[in-house]
């Protein structure tokens, strides 16, 4: 009978099979993500986002501090998701942690790209930088993932001047302050978002 039980192929068999499988939906993917599309309204947000040129406090207060980014229903464009934002002006009144909070925004079980401005303080001065995230949990389904994946470098290449990228595995990981900070900028970075940071030594 071989290695196998009664009614399966040996594994022998069965493994370069599924390896073989796994290969072409990569490359599939890949050739179909090549066709998507970056929505003008996303790359006008990161703009917004970057510039941080304002007139008034209440154009300063509509400014975006979080926002989350999806693919359409058809799969064929990425677009901004609605009502998954968090607004400098939120700060305060109904948002009393932003990173928290933007933490909150993000969906357990599917992926997402996401541009989160970081404030934070280091020894010598208080920053402001962008970070653009790519959210992939583990439990998101295998499609979702490749998806995402395949697709990031057409978002990516319309987020021009980005210093840091992170890619996030797991809500233990991203609700983990010390884990952005050091994408920031290592141990000098001693606050994030007005909290102190405690490093291990």
């Amino acid at each position: 009978m071989g290695e196998g039980t009664a009614g399966t192929k040996p594994r022998s068999l069965t493994s370069p099979f599924h390896s073989l499988l796994y290969h072409l939906k990569i490359l599939l993917y890949r050739r179909w993500a090549s066709g998507v599309t970056v929505h003008d309204e996303v790359i006008k947000v990161f703009n917004d986002m970057k510039v941080r040129k304002y007139s008034s406090p209440e154009e300063v207060k509509k400014r975006k501090k979080a926002v989350l980014f999806c693919l359409s229903d058809d799969k064929k464009q990425i677009i901004v998701e609605d009502a998954r934002e968090i607004l400098v002006g939120d700060i305060g009144e109904s948002v009393q942690d932003p990173y928290a909070s933007f933490v909150k925004l993000l969906p357990l079980t599917d992926c997402r790209y996401a541009l989160y401005d970081a404030t934070y303080e280091t020894k010598e001065s208080k920053k402001e930088d962008l970070v653009f995230i790519f959210w992939a949990p583990d439990v998101a389904s295998l499609k979702s993932k490749m998806i995402y994946a395949s697709s990031k470098d057409a978002i990516k290449k319309k987020f021009t001047g980005i210093k840091h990228e992170w890619q996030v595995n797991g809500l233990e990981e991203i609700q983990d302050r010390i884990t952005l900070a050091e994408k920031l900028g290592g141990n000098v970075v001693v606050s994030l978002e007005g909290i102190s940071l405690q490093y291990d030594n």
